[in-house]
């Protein structure tokens, strides 16, 4: 009987090991989801150089004194969102940035490199515009907090924005002390209260990715006299674009 407990908890002692270490070699393949390169006549590309990566980015409406520039999600391809921008920002030039091994973007995604990269990209299309707005989705709002909390951005939008990897991870495997072994961790709640910037965070209302609870504790982090908060009735985490709301308050707010 002993031996029989013995051999049970042994597999299982192995098996939590053999798990943990895939987990650990996998992860950045669990963040980021690269989407394939678009070739488009319709729509200008620019590239700018961070470090040792050329990055690919969508612009339209160029040599307009206000800017934006858009951060995506983890496997959003930020090409398709053109059409819709076009309608909500005709008084801006608007940026929709590749990461780093995405959509022709050399290189390959980490935390370090893609707000290395937000910088780069600020800092070479700042003495073009007057002012510079953000938008981040999802992963992107960590891309996008980073930056105005390093850089001054004129307003900034969080579409189902998180307070850090590192939570929503503990919550989707919560037998491993993930935030031990996290390489990237997109802590945006710690980067809050430096932005100075006003704010408007769009919540969908069924969220199923990003709970409630870590979109709440990154607005209890920011300045509560600059962030608007505003919930989309019946969206989801990958609807949320497509409602509506969503639009006008975006165009309301920039």
């Amino acid at each position: 009987m002993k031996e029989t407990i013995f051999l049970i908890l042994s597999i299982g002692a192995l098996l939590y090991i053999g798990l943990g270490v895939f987990l650990y070699f996998a992860q950045r393949s669990f963040l980021y989801q690269p989407t394939p390169e678009i070739d488009s006549a319709d729509t200008r590309e620019i590239r700018v150089q961070s470090a040792d990566v050329s990055l690919k980015i969508w612009q339209f409406n160029p040599e307009l004194s206000k800017a934006i520039i858009y951060f995506g999600g983890n496997a959003e391809n930020v090409y398709w969102n053109i059409p819709v921008f076009k309608d909500i920002f005709p008084d801006y030039t608007v940026y929709l940035v590749n990461y780093r091994g995405y959509g022709g973007s050399s290189g390959s995604p980490s935390e370090t490199g893609l707000l290395e990269d937000a910088v780069s990209i600020f800092d070479r299309l700042q003495p073009n515009h007057e002012s510079i707005s953000v938008i981040g989705r999802s992963l992107g709002t960590g891309v996008a907090t980073y930056l105005a909390s390093v850089r001054q951005v004129e307003k900034m939008v969080l579409v189902t924005p998180f307070d850090s990897i590192v939570n929503i991870a503990k919550r989707g495997y919560p037998i491993f002390p993930v935030s031990l072994f996290l390489k990237d961790r997109f802590d945006s709640a710690s980067r809050a209260a430096s932005v100075k910037s006003d704010t408007l965070v769009l919540i969908a209302e069924h969220d199923e990715i990003i709970l409630r609870e870590n979109s709440d504790r990154l607005i209890s982090a920011f300045r509560s006299s600059n962030v608007l908060v505003e919930i989309i009735e019946d969206a989801t985490h990958n609807s949320i674009g497509s409602a509506p709301r969503y639009s006008k308050l975006l165009n309301d707010f920039l």
